[in-house]
C-alpha cells in the first residue's frame, strides 16, 4: 500500500487499478443537485477496509457534507471534477476530537475531516469549493462569530498527509488547517479564499515535518500562516516557490504563538497584490508582507527568510514581541512572556509600501536577541514629516500585534526597539517622495551594527538615522544621499554611537533632547 501512496504523488494517476474505488460504484452523482455525503462515506470506508488506496470522484459537480477520511486512503479528483460543500449546516455535525487548542470551543466543522490517521491524502486536477459566502455569521460576539463556518479541509493528529495538485475555493472559514499533525506536504495547489471572514489560505498549527511548495495563493485573511495554539511546537517547515496574495499578512508565523516555532525556513516567494480588489479584512495589496509575531508566549528561534519579493504591502517587513499572554484553553496557565532568536531575513526586495515604515519591537521586559537583515532593498512611499523623528511610539504590549499598530513610525525604513544584537547589512532604501523622517530609528538596541547601508535624506530632516533610549552600537561604510542636518541623531546619556568610513557631507553625531 505504501508503493501505491507514493506513486500516486508523484505522478498523479489516471488509470485505475484493483485498488481504486470510484464514488459512483456506490451511488454518488455528479449532477451539483444530489446530496452524495453518504455515498462518498461509502467509498471510503470500502476503500479502508479494503487496506487502503484511491476513491476516485470522476468529472462532474459532486455535492457533499462532511466526508471523514480513514489511514491509507487518498481521494482523487479527476480532471473536470468539482467537490463542492453543501450550504446545509446539518451536514456539517461537530467533530469530538478531544484536541486542546484555542478555538476548540467554535471550530468544529469541516468538508474533509481527518482525526488521528495515517498516510492520507487530497490529490488530482480537480477542484474543492465550500460555498463560503452561505455561511453568514449573525452576530459579532466572540465566539459565536466564528460558530457554525466550517473548514474546507481539517486535519489533527494525523501523520503522512499529502495534499497536492487541486484546486481550493471558497471555504466558509480557514480554508485548511493542518493541527498536531506530522509529516505533511502540501504541493502544487492553488487556493482562493474571499467569501467569508477569517478565510486565511493555509494554517500549520503545531505541526512537525511540514513541506509546502509551489503553491498559488489568494486570499481575504492571513495567508500562508504558521500558528502554535496549544503546547506543540511548529518546527522543520520548509516553504519554497509560491506566489502569495492577502489582504492582510502575505507570510505570517502567529499570532497564537503558545508553543512556539522552531526551524522554520522560507525561500523562493512571490508576494503580490490580491486579484480581489474589494475587502472583508486588511487592505487590498495586504497589510504586510513578512510577519513574525509573538505575542502569546512560547519560543520563536532558528528562523531563515530568504530571497522573497514583496510587491503592495502597506508594511514590507513587520517583527514583534508583545505580551498579549492569552491562554489557549480557561484550563491553561497564563503564558509567560515568550522568547525570540536567530532570526535571519536576506534577499528581500519590496515594491509598492505605504509611508508606515517596517518595526521590529520588543518590550522592555523582553528583548529580541540575535537579528539579521542582509541584502534588503526597500520602496518607501515617502511624505513623512521631520517631526516624526521624536514621535512616541507607543508601548502596546498586550495589543494585537500588527504592521500598522504604532500608526507612522519615527523612521520611513526600519523602527527598531528593545531588541540585543541585530546585524544590518547591504540594505537600500529608495523614496519615492522626498521623506522628511530618518531612514532608521533605533530606541534601547543594544550591540547593533549597520553596515552599507544606502539612505535617501533631505535636507530639513534632522538626521539620517535617530538613536535613543540604552542603544549601542557601530556604523559603518553607509551613505546618505542628501543633505539632513545630521547623520546621527541621539539622545540618552547611555547612547553611543560609533561611525566608521560613512560618507555623508555632515557626518557627525548631534545631541537631541526629547521634547
Amino acid at each position: 500500500m505504501k508503493t501505491l501512496l507514493v506513486s500516486t504523488f508523484i505522478a498523479l494517476s489516471t488509470v485505475a487499478s484493483a485498488t481504486d474505488f470510484n464514488v459512483l460504484t456506490f451511488g454518488a452523482k455528479g449532477d451539483g443537485k444530489t446530496d452524495n455525503t453518504t455515498a462518498i462515506q461509502k467509498t471510503v470506508d470500502a476503500c479502508a477496509a479494503s487496506g487502503g488506496g484511491l476513491v476516485v470522484f470522476p468529472a462532474g459537480n459532486f455535492l457533499s457534507g462532511t466526508i471523514q477520511l480513514k489511514s491509507h486512503v487518498v481521494l482523487h479528483l479527476s480532471a473536470g471534477c468539482q467537490l463542492t460543500g453543501t450550504t446545509v449546516l446539518a451536514k456539517y455535525p461537530y467533530q469530538q476530537h478531544g484536541f486542546r487548542f484555542y478555538g476548540a470551543e467554535w471550530a468544529r466543522q469541516s468538508l474533509i475531516y481527518a482525526h488521528k490517521v495515517d498516510d492520507v491524502g487530497i490529490e488530482g486536477y480537480g477542484t474543492i469549493d465550500g460555498q463560503g459566502a452561505s455561511f453568514v455569521t449573525t452576530t459579532l460576539k466572540k465566539p459565536d462569530r466564528y460558530r457554525n463556518r466550517p473548514y474546507l479541509l481539517w486535519f489533527i493528529e494525523c501523520k503522512k498527509v499529502r495534499v497536492s495538485g487541486i484546486t481550493l475555493r471558497n471555504s466558509a472559514f480557514w480554508m485548511q488547517h493542518y493541527l498536531g499533525c506530522e509529516d505533511v506536504s502540501i504541493n502544487g495547489i492553488s487556493i482562493w479564499n474571499h467569501s467569508n471572514k477569517n478565510n486565511d489560505m493555509i494554517d500549520i498549527d503545531g505541526s512537525r515535518n511540514v513541506t509546502i511548495q509551489n503553491v498559488k495563493g489568494d486570499s481575504d485573511d492571513d495567508g500562508l500562516t504558521l500558528k502554535s495554539t496549544s503546547p506543540l511546537i511548529t518546527e522543520n517547515v520548509t516553504v519554497m516557490n509560491c506566489v502569495l496574495s492577502s489582504h492582510c499578512n502575505a507570510l505570517k508565523l502567529g499570532t497564537e504563538s503558545t508553543g512556539g516555532f522552531r526551524n522554520v525556513a522560507i525561500t523562493n516567494c512571490v508576494i503580490r497584490p490580491s486579484a480581489q480588489k474589494t475587502t472583508i479584512y486588511g487592505k487590498p495589496a495586504g497589510i504586510s508582507g513578512i510577519a513574525l509575531e509573538m505575542v502569546d508566549g512560547g519560543v520563536m528561534e532558528n528562523i531563515s527568510i530568504s530571497n522573497i519579493v514583496v510587491e503592495g504591502p502597506e508594511v514590507p517587513i513587520f517583527i514583534r514581541l508583545g505580551n498579549r499572554a492569552r491562554k489557549y484553553d480557561e484550563q491553561a496557565s497564563t503564558p509567560g512572556t515568550g522568547r525570540v532568536r536567530n532570526i535571519r531575513l536576506s534577499g528581500i526586495t519590496a515594491t509598492g509600501s505605504g509611508q508606515t515604515g517596517c518595526s521590529i519591537t520588543g518590550i522592555e521586559t523582553a528583548k529580541l536577541h540575535e537579528i539579521s537583515l542582509n541584502d534588503i532593498s526597500i520602496d518607501v512611499l515617502g511624505g513623512g514629516a521631520a517631526s516624526d523623528m521624536m514621535k512616541s511610539v507607543p508601548r502596546l504590549d498586550d495589543q494585537y500585534p500588527e504592521g500598522t499598530m504604532f500608526g507612522t513610525l519615527p523612521a520611513y525604513g526600519f523602527y527598531l526597539a528593545h531588541i540585543e544584537n541585530i546585524q544590518l547589512s547591504n540594505v537600500r532604501f529608495t523614496c519615492l517622495a522626498p521623506d522628511n523622517r530618518p531612514a532608521l530609528a533605533l530606541d534601547d538596541v543594544r550591540d547593533f551594527a549597520l553596515d552599507r547601508i544606502t539612505m535617501p535624506t533631505t535636507a530639513t530632516a534632522g538626521a539620517v538615522v535617530y538613536v535613543t533610549g540604552d542603544s549601542r552600537g557601530l556604523i559603518r561604510h553607509s551613505t546618505a544621499t542628501g543633505s539632513a542636518k545630521s547623520f546621527v541623531a541621539k539622545s540618552g546619556a547611555n547612547t553611543q554611537v560609533k561611525l566608521v568610513e560613512n560618507d555623508h557631507p555632515q557626518i557627525r553625531i548631534t545631541e537631541t533632547s526629547v521634547q
